[in-house]
């Protein structure tokens, strides 16, 4: 039950007024100012949304903008943006906001670029933007994947979108990517419609119904041929024979309502309109946070693809003259389809089974629904590749608008048919009336011999399964093997077809690899049923340096044919790390080591090296050793000039300068980098005082993107929840800066001491030392994960150039199994420590909805819950005044929780985020001078458009918060100002974190005459 107060209190946590240098005149009278009547999230009416698109972070959703402006412009459709973070995890190009103050600025960065396509429904989910990391699994449980789902299900309940758009689930890329704008969107379309799902959604205050998508645009293909630059651009359009999905498209040439400034940079007539795609590109770029520049060129337009991922509603066939119009996207979702199906007919085609045989048949259903009066009946004919048999047409009698009506085929490919992705279609013809719609399914071999996935590939494969969102294709057989290990390699032999059948399995290596046996048998492998052939695959050369690809293929026959797989298998290197005579002196020198050094200087991101080799880390070495439970290591870097210098608050984020980071997993079977230890070095500072403690502009170093990350030295490591993280951990630099900021003998040195037990888990005892050779190898070694990556910058700006490595593989900062594997020669771990790792300490930076005034705006504004939590009507906003040097908020509630008010002025979707001096210019999109487009001073006050604000933790009672005003303040709210206020209830054990919100927002208006006094 939540707490019941007899007495109010008020707390206040935070009071500022933030405007200065507006410069009210000498001794005058503030105007008198009043305000009017409000609107409250919980009385305005949320507006329907047609197209809604999910996303992980600000600028994620670049490529909305452009067709959001056609199809608002064009088609009166109103687009919305899920977005699940603020990206306050990332780095800031232009300014020293971090963490929760980033993530305001970088929402207003994501409003702005969409203002001027119609957007103005951002709903932020308040997701913590913890790390890069490539695991939707981790993003899963960092963001509370059922908490997320409920947020997500009851803002599409309240906005009631038609369309969905995202992106692919694949597990490649970002896993924030992956799980918000691929996943979600299909979990959340499936749960919006049901109504076991999030039930407390549907009753009481707020109240919202299960709503059913009708169409989803994440992650379709879009290859083909033909199509016309201009208007109905699919015209000619023809789809790629391997390219299953419907494709639609939109003309981004359209001209806009904006228009070219007198002046501008591009050249063109002032005056003359701006297309959609000029529009949208400037908008898409709207992101000086994170290293964007303001678009000053002329953009050409294109043709805007989407594959129709999933669609329960007729639409029309790739190769008809209505496909090709740019509207076709809405078709049979937004409006109807020209088919003479009423919008919000249901015409659905769906196969018993993703993956289907060669050979086998299967059945296929086809789903109608009229939506809006009975429809005559008429022939359903199903649409199969050429050469596959299929039943008769099926003739429905009607088609009502209560019910559904079903007609039912069976399907048979042809037994030779190639594995693949294949189109199945569905028409309509009766009465007038005709429909269309597709799906798509897998044939597979009827028994297939697959490489064993593991990890975020399996989990991949059987949320695919879970949730019929096969949109992504099938996960990809990754491995990993150390320079002269044996490891287990696994092939998974599956019988789809209708009876037993035996047969053999062939594994095929490259060169360097040898296997305990080419080919294995199986027999009797009953219908339906898989079973596992293991072989022990040894790679013969233990001074191979690794970095590199190769493919292991393996072979499956059976009497019914054969099939075929392949495995990306990272070949990474092994080093063996001595135990020393004595401790080293971490002094940078690097005279205590034994033991041969590694290279580190192999390119893996970043510019390619010049001819010549300079600045590209050639000839970066460490040398490794182990002594008393602990890791040490000298890194010498090969480099010219000097990158930024960070200050201690700016020690994170080292890939934007020079930096060396250190990447352990202690255990060497991490699946992402929440159970490792990462620790990104600065060799230097802009701290001339000293003040991080390691001497003048002295080292700092900090953990990244791991199972405890923040800072790791100086003040600023108390702050670190469960602080210290990396007790016992010295540093030490050797460089030299010349006045032309080159580094004095072509490069800086960094030593580093890691106590053992700072890891997540224990080290080793690691395995033998492999020696190339299957029978003196330990198959499957025990070994430490490593890695050791210097990053060059070489700019003053804090953007990164090019990054290098010993195990050097793209993404791998954030994929253990690509670091090399050590060997600890005699090292064994304390006795008792553990072997399981520490749960992730992730520091929770996310900015909460109720925190940010735009957010709080649109709530109060537009309607709908703040981030997707359950309303709250326990406060009331009894009254608001303008005082002096104050506003006042009377307030009474029934629960206790936090008030926050903001003082705002200026219009409150959007703050311009580029200079601009071209007269006129609202948005800030025009460039007239080349000094144009630098980002404005933004904090304190957010441009200017905060005067004010205050937080108060408050009882359940009834009191007064108020937001003080100084006289630049004061002159500044005005008759475009806002009072916006936000009410969070405190959290209580049957309710999830900050569930249970409101927002007001109170227009200010002069005061009549009669009500001028300024008493109290």
């Amino acid at each position: 039950m939540k707490r019941k107060h007899a007495s109010a209190w008020v707390a206040v946590v935070a009071v500022c007024g933030l405007v200065g240098g507006v410069g009210a005149a000498a001794g005058a009278v503030p105007s008198p100012l009043d305000v009017g009547d409000p609107s409250v999230a919980v009385e305005t009416e949320r507006q329907k949304i047609d197209i809604m698109g999910i996303w992980a972070h600000p600028d994620d959703d670049a490529g909305f903008t452009t067709p959001c402006g056609v199809w608002h412009d064009r088609y009166g459709v109103r687009c919305g943006i899920i977005m699940a973070t603020r990206g306050e995890g990332g780095s800031n190009s232009v300014g020293p906001e971090a963490g929760p103050d980033l993530g305001l600025r970088r929402e207003n960065e994501d409003r702005t670029s969409h203002v001027r396509s119609g957007t103005l429904d951002i709903f932020n989910l308040d997701r913590v933007d913890f790390y890069f990391n490539t695991s939707a699994p981790l993003t899963a449980r960092v963001w509370d994947a059922e908490d997320t789902l409920r947020r997500t299900v009851r803002i599409i309940r309240e906005t009631q979108p038609e369309v969905l758009v995202g992106s692919s689930p694949a597990p490649r890329g970002h896993g924030n990517h992956q799980y918000a704008q691929g996943r979600m969107v299909w979990e959340a379309a499936a749960a919006a419609a049901d109504p076991m799902m999030f039930p407390e959604q549907l009753t009481g205050l707020g109240a919202v119904e299960p709503w059913q998508v009708k169409k989803v645009l994440a992650g379709g293909m879009t290859t083909g041929t033909g199509g016309t630059e201009g208007p109905n651009c699919l015209a000619g359009f023809v789809p790629d024979p391997a390219n299953p999905f419907t494709v639609v498209g939109t003309w981004t040439g359209y001209d806009s309502p904006f228009t070219w400034a007198e002046g501008n940079l591009a050249g063109q007539p002032g005056g003359s309109p701006k297309t959609w795609a000029q529009v949208g590109r400037e908008g898409a770029r709207a992101h000086p946070t994170q290293a964007r520049t303001m678009v000053t060129d002329l953009v050409e337009p294109t043709c805007q693809r989407y594959g129709v991922s999933e669609s329960i509603v007729p639409m029309q066939p790739n190769g008809t003259d209505a496909s090709t119009n740019d509207d076709a996207v809405l078709y049979g979702a937004v409006v109807a389809d020209p088919g003479g199906m009423p919008l919000g007919s249901v015409f659905s085609v769906e196969s018993d089974g993703y993956f289907q045989a060669a050979g086998e048949p299967f059945d296929v259903t086809v789903t109608t629904r009229s939506g809006d009066g009975d429809l005559p009946g008429g022939e359903v004919s199903p649409e199969v590749p050429d050469g596959w048999t299929v039943s008769d047409p099926v003739v429905v009698e009607s088609i009502s608008d209560d019910a559904d009506t079903s007609a039912s085929f069976v399907v048979t490919p042809t037994a030779d048919a190639d594995p693949a992705r294949y189109r199945i279609g569905a028409h309509f013809a009766g009465g007038g009336v005709t429909a269309y719609n597709d799906t798509r399914l897998e044939l597979v071999p009827p028994v297939e011999g697959r490489f064993q996935r593991t990890g975020n590939a399996a989990e991949y494969d059987a949320w695919t399964m879970a949730n019929d969102a096969h949109v992504g294709g099938r996960s990809e057989a990754i491995g990993s093997i150390g320079a002269g290990e044996s490891i287990t390699v696994p092939v998974e032999v599956t019988n789809r077809s209708g009876g037993p059948q035996s047969g053999d399995v062939t594994l095929d290596l490259p060169e360097g690899f040898v296997a305990d046996t080419g080919t294995q048998p199986y027999a009797g492998l009953a219908a339906g049923e898989t079973t596992t052939v293991d072989f022990v695959v040894t790679h013969t050369d233990p001074s191979d340096p690794g970095s590199r690809n190769e493919t292991f293929s393996v072979t499956t026959t059976s009497g019914l044919g054969t099939s075929s797989d392949d495995m990306n298998m990272f070949v990474v290197p092994t080093v063996v790390i001595p135990e020393l005579g004595a401790a080293p002196v971490v002094d940078g020198a690097g005279d205590d080591y034994a033991g041969t050094a590694i290279d580190v200087s192999t390119r893996w991101e970043g510019r390619p090296c010049g001819p010549d080799g300079t600045d590209c880390g050639e000839g970066s070495t460490a040398q490794l050793g182990w002594f008393d439970d602990a890791f040490y290591a000298h890194v010498r870097v090969t480099d010219d000039v000097a990158g930024s210098a960070a200050t201690p608050e700016r020690c994170f984020g080292h890939w934007l300068v020079d930096s060396v980071e250190l990447l352990l997993d202690p255990r060497g079977d991490s699946p992402d980098t929440s159970t490792t230890f990462k620790l990104g070095m600065f060799p230097f500072t802009d701290d001339p005082e000293g003040t991080n403690g390691n001497g003048p502009d002295g080292p700092c170093w900090s953990r990244d993107a791991d199972n405890h990350q923040g800072f790791s030295t100086g003040p600023l490591a108390d702050t670190v929840e469960q602080a210290p993280n990396a007790p016992g951990v010295e540093v030490a630099v050797s460089l030299e800066r010349d006045a032309s900021g080159a580094y004095a003998g072509g490069g800086y040195t960094i030593e580093v001491k890691v106590p053992l037990e700072d890891l997540p888990a224990a080290v080793g005892p690691t395995s033998s030392v492999p020696q190339g050779d299957g029978s003196a190898n330990t198959v499957d070694p025990t070994y430490l994960g490593l890695n050791v990556t210097p990053y060059d910058s070489d700019t003053q700006d804090f953007i990164g150039k090019t990054r290098t490595a010993w195990s050097a593989f793209g993404t791998q900062q954030a994929e253990p199994p690509r670091w090399g594997h050590a060997y600890l020669d005699g090292y064994a771990p304390p006795a008792g420590r553990p072997i399981e790792p520490s749960s992730a300490i992730l520091p929770d930076t996310a900015l909460q909805g109720v925190e940010s005034p735009q957010t709080i705006y649109q709530s109060a504004a537009r309607g709908g819950t703040i981030s997707g939590v359950q309303p709250s009507d326990a406060m009331s906003v009894e009254s608001v005044k303008i005082k002096k040097d104050k506003v006042r908020i009377a307030y009474r509630t029934s629960e206790p929780g936090a008030v926050r008010a903001f003082l705002w002025t200026g219009d409150p979707t959007f703050i311009p985020v580029w200079t601009s001096s071209c007269p006129g210019d609202v948005y800030g999109f025009e460039a007239c001078s080349v000094d144009d487009g630098a980002a404005p001073p933004w904090a304190p006050d957010m441009s200017g458009r905060l005067l004010g604000t205050v937080t108060a933790e408050v009882d359940a009672g009834s009191g007064k918060v108020a937001v003080p005003l100084d006289a630049d303040a004061r002159t500044a709210l005005g008759e475009d100002s806002l009072v916006l206020v936000s009410f969070a209830e405190a959290p209580s054990e049957d309710a999830a974190p900050g569930d249970g919100v409101n927002a007001w927002s109170f227009p200010v208006e002069q005061r009549v005459p009669a009500q001028v006094g300024e008493g109290g």
